[in-house]
């Protein structure tokens, strides 16, 4: 099969859906074992290319990134609205056209898919910009029109797209997000001169920071030496001000983010909802115990091994710290066992399973 995939969510800093496209690409090279041809396609401006290009670096993928001034989302809009020219014009022939939120040209033929990883936009929309709202809507309805297969990061995110989309089931797979392979217990740690809980997520009133400080002051009036470490960009709704006890790290490298996770002695992941909430599997993969929002989106994530506390109750957060610091060493190796399942290989077999099953 030659499978051509859109990439241009990669022009982006690396986050949630970005490690995603990365750990689905790497995976599926890995699972085609050279038997498929794995094409990553974007169609940007040329400043916007060479982050697509950096993040493609290592992967053992075929590169056609167009480039088109002056200004590429114009020309990915005009694309999907007039329906004109078919992808295979300026992709190749193709076997399966994978498109992103970004743009969703016609095809002539083959296997069409996409990836829907949450659907924040359509059940909490007081969540997103109104811009995200009207892109993501609109890619989330044409794939319920027109694709053969949808691919889902999570059995809850599917469970969604099922009630709220009205895609029967047989046109849904899930294919779990694949790890950095960096992730692992061993290897340095990040010390930032007190021991501290980590937190990696945006900035914004979904992932919730504000209750995991809420936490941290409680430990700390009990005398705990405990900080809050939080590494991620600053999005909007003014969660997380200066006080003492609370470092901004700011959006790190990827590179980074195995030391920070080893070096921390707990995780803390308060979100009020996830499309499946990789952090929480990062921080078991290199061997820190994890506390998460008993929100059921986060279950698979957190696999019976996570420490669960109310999203809306930061003294159980506290609690739930307190827990999780306390007993590490009891949960290093379930944490571990659930993380080795969240592969990049086992991420590409089953989305090569899922194009497969709708040829």
């Amino acid at each position: 099969m030659r499978v051509v995939i859109d990439v241009t969510p990669l022009f982006n800093p690396l986050t949630g859906i970005g490690w995603y496209w990365i750990g689905m690409l790497d995976g599926l090279a890995q699972a085609s074992e050279g038997r498929h041809e794995i094409v990553a396609f974007s169609v940007t401006g040329p400043r916007r290319r060479r982050p697509v290009a950096r993040a493609l670096d290592g992967l053992a993928v075929e590169r056609r990134l167009v480039v088109v001034p002056p200004s590429a989302s114009m020309w990915r809009r005009l694309w999907t609205r007039a329906g004109w020219p078919p992808v295979e014009r300026v992709a190749g022939p193709l076997d399966v056209f994978h498109f992103s939120e970004w743009m969703q040209p016609t095809q002539r033929g083959g296997v069409r898919t996409t990836t829907i990883h949450d659907l924040v936009p359509l059940k909490f929309p007081h969540w997103v910009s109104p811009i995200t709202r009207r892109m993501h809507e609109q890619r989330d309805m044409l794939a319920a029109r027109e694709c053969d297969v949808i691919m889902c990061n999570s059995r809850h995110t599917a469970g969604d797209v099922r009630e709220l989309l009205g895609v029967p089931e047989e046109r849904l797979r899930v294919a779990y997000p694949g790890l950095d392979p960096a992730l692992h217990p061993d290897g340095e740690r990040i010390a930032l001169g007190a021991p501290y809980v980590l937190s990696v997520a945006t900035d914004e009133p979904r992932k919730n920071l504000r209750a995991a400080v809420q936490a941290i002051r409680i430990l700390r009036s009990r005398g705990s030496e405990l900080e809050l470490a939080l590494v991620g960009q600053s999005g909007w709704g003014d969660q997380v001000g200066p006080e003492p006890g609370i470092r901004r790290l700011g959006y790190r490298p990827p590179s980074d983010l195995p030391a920070l996770y080893r070096g921390a002695a707990a995780f803390c992941y308060p979100s009020r909802f996830e499309g499946f909430g990789m952090p929480v599997v990062e921080a078991m993969a290199c061997g820190t115990p994890a506390v998460c929002s008993t929100d059921r989106s986060l279950d698979e994530a957190a696999g019976g091994i996570a420490l669960r506390a109310d999203a809306d109750d930061p003294e159980a957060f506290a609690e739930a710290i307190e827990q999780a610091v306390a007993r590490r060493d009891e949960l290093l190796e379930p944490g571990l066992r659930h993380a080795a399942q969240f592969s990049r290989r086992a991420c590409g077999e089953s989305v090569l399973a899922a194009y497969a099953s709708a040829r």
